[in-house]
């Protein structure tokens, strides 16, 4: 089989168009669940019993479930719970896109949650004594003492889990999602470069990650110099 890279040259704007959904979805993924992480951290971490325990639940599903069993999931099953939900006649369809990010989001969350739970649970006791001295509420505390030295104590892990994250992007083709990968499937499959265009996304992705890992190691270096 010859090696024909027009395959490539010939598809820079479809292939640019995914890498875009590809780096939003990673984008929307991070916030949304670094949020809904952060929320269920603090759930765990509640005195209040059946809220930890669900958010334990929680947690503990989604770690054990695979990511891409879960996008069949809410894929496929979805459309017709809302249809039973709302009685209608007819599945409601919400489409790959949509699906990768709530998917993703509901995923990571567990991921993010188990971070930041170990970044609260790293400060002392003494602060939270501090704020209670100042008179700060519960809520105050968390937003302004404790979760801002809690992410930045986090911060390599949650770059290195943000990493992950843009790896596992790679499954929305599956769905029939338009991430970068898709674009690759689709292009290998018309123009049979099938180890050419495999080949170029494992070396893109490759980049990108080891880039972002050289990034992670000299951010965790400046930070140890500044703890010092």
């Amino acid at each position: 089989m010859s090696v024909d890279f027009s395959s490539i040259s010939g598809s820079v704007d479809f292939l640019l168009a995914g890498a875009g959904y590809t780096i939003q979805l990673t984008a929307i993924t991070a916030v949304l669940g670094l949020a809904l992480g952060t929320l269920l951290a603090l759930a765990r971490l509640s005195s209040i019993g059946w809220l930890s325990l669900i958010a334990r639940l929680y947690i503990n599903l989604m770690r054990a479930v695979p990511l891409v069993l879960v996008l069949f999931w809410f894929f496929l099953l979805m459309p017709e719970v809302l249809r039973l939900i709302f009685g209608l006649d007819h599945p409601v369809m919400i489409g790959a896109n949509l699906t990768a990010i709530i998917t993703f989001v509901l995923f990571e969350a567990a991921y993010f949650a188990e971070i930041m739970r170990a970044g609260i649970q790293s400060i002392g006791r003494g602060q939270y004594f501090a704020a209670t001295g100042l008179g700060l509420s519960y809520a105050q505390t968390m937003r302004y003492v404790i979760l801002p030295q809690a992410v930045r104590n986090m911060l390599p892990v949650l770059l290195t889990q943000t990493i992950i994250l843009f790896q596992d992007t790679s499954l929305v083709y599956v769905i029939s999602g338009s991430d970068f990968m898709g674009a690759v499937v689709k292009i290998a499959q018309r123009d049979g470069q099938l180890v050419l265009m495999y080949s170029f996304a494992a070396a893109c992705y490759l980049a990108v990650s080891l880039s972002l890992s050289m990034l992670i190691r000299r951010l965790q270096a400046k930070m140890a110099v500044a703890t010092r």
